[in-house]
């Protein structure tokens, strides 16, 4: 890898963007290198411009100066290829190869996840050895997620069936097959600890959330009656809420029921110790809305009798982009235009939410 400059063009193309873990970062792959962005309060923290191209996937690991970059196909760098750099060393310190282009990269304190198109990667950390494989169905979208608690280690992923997720509990040397949805999956999101995991299939019309431990579906929502295309879905770190973008144009905010009363048991680690779930998970009072028609539950289509959004914020310009939970119910919205957006939505009474911030990132050179 050459040593980065802080060169700008006014022909940069933005190739991908990726949140940190705790989602007060992200990171941008550009046609000439990568960018760092603080969200709250919004600035640059660094860009890297390389004269041999740049990354169509970067990933950070926490706020530390470790990246995993993966080039792209205009780029030196190959799509095949996984280098883990240290920028404050400005040194490369792995390099992993593959015989087909990787389709995401999953960072933890202890480990590097690599996904392929049918198989998954899992290295230790700092050491980069071997230490797991998964085969998945085809997986062209490169789904996956790890837990980031260190008292956990959670990775999700498809199955080797359409509409199936594979949960391997590390901890537990446990793997478990949830059948998720009838079409194949197309959004997967853990809690931090990854106690909960929320599903969407390529229908886009139901997300789901399921107990990892047991694979049991602990609440259902509605995003719609027509089709669509779910770009990401987002957790609050308080799991009362649940965000999902999708090509629509839209953002939806839930109310979640679930509950994870990890605070109220008295060994906070016996979950993955090998003890039941159960006690951790109650139901919270208050539900999203749902139909007028909703007391003919069993008489109508099922849709009539959906939970439906309790906020909703529009994204004005046509484009891809993925959400997640700022602080004081605020939403962050990250688009593949180059463009960054914070809204708001009222916790009791839900409906439109207010922006705050808007900004055009990929324009300040």
């Amino acid at each position: 890898m050459d040593s980065p400059s802080r060169r700008a063009g006014a022909d940069t193309e933005l190739l991908s963007v990726s949140w940190n873990q705790n989602y007060g970062c992200f990171a941008a792959g550009t046609s000439h290198g990568f960018r760092i962005y603080n969200c709250h309060p919004f600035k640059e923290i660094f860009r890297r411009d390389l004269k041999s191209g740049g990354f169509g996937i970067v990933e950070m690991l926490f706020r530390s100066n470790i990246l995993a970059l993966v080039g792209n196909a205009n780029s030196q760098y190959p799509p095949n290829k996984v280098a883990i750099w240290d920028d404050h060393q400005n040194q490369l310190i792995g390099e992993f190869s593959f015989r087909s282009n990787v389709l995401a990269v999953k960072l933890r304190k202890d480990r590097i996840v690599v996904v392929l198109e049918h198989k998954i990667f899992v290295y230790n950390f700092p050491g980069l050895k071997l230490v797991h494989q998964i085969e998945t169905l085809s997986n062209p979208l490169g789904l996956c997620c790890v837990s980031q608690d260190s008292n956990t280690s959670v990775l999700v992923c498809p199955g080797v069936r359409q509409g199936q997720i594979h949960v391997e509990h590390f901890g537990l040397n446990i793997a478990k097959l949830i059948t998720a949805h009838e079409y194949q999956i197309s959004c997967i999101t853990l809690t931090m600890d990854g106690l909960l995991l929320a599903t969407s299939s390529t229908k886009g019309t139901l997300i789901r959330i399921f107990n990892t431990m047991d694979g049991a579906c602990l609440q259902e929502v509605r995003r719609g009656l027509d089709r669509a295309e779910i770009y990401s879905i987002a957790l609050s770190p308080t799991v009362q809420w649940l965000a999902a973008s999708s090509d629509k144009g839209t953002v939806h905010v839930f109310r979640l029921r679930v509950r994870v009363d990890v605070e109220d048991v008295e060994d906070k680690n016996s979950w993955h110790q090998g003890r039941p779930f159960s006690p951790l998970v109650s139901v919270r009072k208050g539900a999203n809305p749902g139909s007028l028609l909703s007391f003919m539950k069993g008489v109508l289509p099922k849709y009539f009798s959906s939970e439906w959004s309790f906020a909703q914020f529009r994204v004005p310009e046509i484009t891809q982009f993925i959400t997640a939970f700022g602080d004081s119910n605020t939403l962050l919205i990250l688009c593949l235009d180059g463009s960054f957006y914070r809204c708001s939505f009222d916790p009791v009474n839900g409906g439109p939410m207010l922006k705050q911030e808007y900004v055009k990132f990929l324009e300040n050179v």
